[in-house]
C-alpha cells in the first residue's frame, strides 16, 4: 500500500524514526507501516553532531537508497530546506525520489537550519517557501511521492502566523502540513480545528522538545494523521551505548553488561544471516 494510499484510512499512522538499514530493520520487525528517516538522526549518529544543518544532501540520500534495499516500507525522508533555493529543492526531489522516499519533508527555514526544537531559529519569507513547495510538485516523478510542508513559524512569529504560513503552503501544493513545536495542547488543537478536515497533519514527538508529549491514540483523536517519533531510538541507543562503552572501560570485559546485549548468534538473528545465507546458497544450486 503507498504512503498516499493509507493517508486515507482514519487510524493513525505511526512513523518511527530510523538512521540507516539496522534501525530500519527492527522498525519493520516491530510491525510499524511506515518510517521516518530524521535528518537530525543522521547528524547525531553519522556525524556525531547536532541538528544545525551540517549534514549533506547527498548523505541523506546515500542513507535513504541503504534502507530502501533493507525494507519494503514507505519512508518520509527529512529534506531540511530543500539545501537551498526551489531549484535546489527540485533536485533533492529528484534524488530522494530515486533514493526510494515516498514523502520529502521540507520546512520553511533559512538555511543552514536548527532542529524545530533549538532556540533562534529564522524564516524565509513564506511566498518563497510557497515556491519550494511548488517547485517540488513540478519535480516529482510520481503523484504518489508527497510533499510535507513544515513550518517552524511557531517560535519565531507566532500560531497564527504559522497558520496562515500553512494555509499558502497547503495551497501551493503540499500533501501533508507539519507545523513544528506547538507548545500547548490548545496551541495543538487550534492547529487540528483549521485543517484537520482538508489535509493530513504530522505531529511530531521529540522527547524533552517544545510540544507536549502524547500517545499515538490521543494524537489520532485530536485530528493528527501522521505520529512520527524521530530521534527517539538515538536517545535511547546513546543512553546504552555511554553505559557499554563506560562498562567495558571498567572492567576490561563485556561480561557484566551481557544481560543488556545480543550475543553473535542472537545479532544474526536479528538481522536474517542464516536466511540470507540459505537464499545465496539457492542461488548456487547448493539447496
Amino acid at each position: 500500500m503507498s504512503l498516499k494510499t493509507r493517508l486515507t484510512q482514519t487510524d493513525i499512522l505511526v512513523a518511527p524514526g530510523v538512521y540507516d538499514g539496522l534501525t530500519a530493520g527492527l522498525a519493520a520487525t516491530a510491525g510499524f507501516e511506515a518510517l521516518y528517516l530524521s535528518g537530525a538522526a543522521v547528524a547525531y549518529t553519522r556525524l556525531g553532531r547536532p541538528d544545525i544543518g551540517l549534514t549533506s544532501v547527498s548523505e541523506m540520500a546515500d542513507t535513504m537508497t541503504l534502507i530502501a534495499d533493507r525494507v519494503d516500507l514507505p519512508v518520509i525522508i527529512d529534506a531540511d530546506t530543500g539545501f537551498g533555493n526551489a531549484l535546489n529543492a527540485q533536485r533533492t526531489m529528484r534524488l530522494y525520489e530515486r533514493a526510494g522516499a515516498s514523502a520529502l519533508q521540507v520546512e520553511d527555514q533559512t538555511y543552514p537550519k536548527r532542529c524545530g526544537h533549538l532556540k533562534d531559529k529564522s524564516l524565509i519569507p513564506a511566498v518563497e517557501m510557497a515556491g519550494k513547495v511548488s517547485a517540488m510538485a513540478d519535480a516529482r516523478q510520481s503523484q504518489e511521492t508527497l510533499i510535507v510542508a513544515r513550518t517552524d513559524a511557531i517560535a519565531v512569529e507566532g500560531l497564527s502566523a504559522a497558520i496562515d504560513r500553512a494555509e499558502l503552503y497547503l495551497e501551493a501544493g503540499a500533501d501533508v502540513l507539519f507545523i513544528e513545536a506547538p507548545q500547548t495542547h490548545a496551541q495543538m488543537a487550534e492547529i487540528t480545528q483549521t485543517f484537520a478536515a482538508r489535509i493530513p497533519l504530522l505531529a511530531n514527538m521529540v522527547e524533552g522538545g517544545a510540544t507536549p508529549i502524547t500517545s499515538a491514540a490521543d494524537l489520532q483523536e485530536r485530528g493528527f494523521s501522521i505520529a512520527i517519533f524521530p530521534g527517539g531510538i538515538v536517545r535511547a541507543l546513546a543512553r546504552t551505548g555511554q553505559e557499554y562503552y563506560a562498562s567495558l572501560h571498567k572492567n576490561g570485559s563485556n561480561r557484566p553488561f551481557a544481560d543488556r546485549m545480543f550475543d553473535f548468534d542472537g545479532l544474526n538473528n536479528v538481522i536474517g544471516t542464516d536466511e540470507m545465507l540459505a537464499k545465496g546458497a539457492k542461488y548456487e544450486g547448493k539447496d
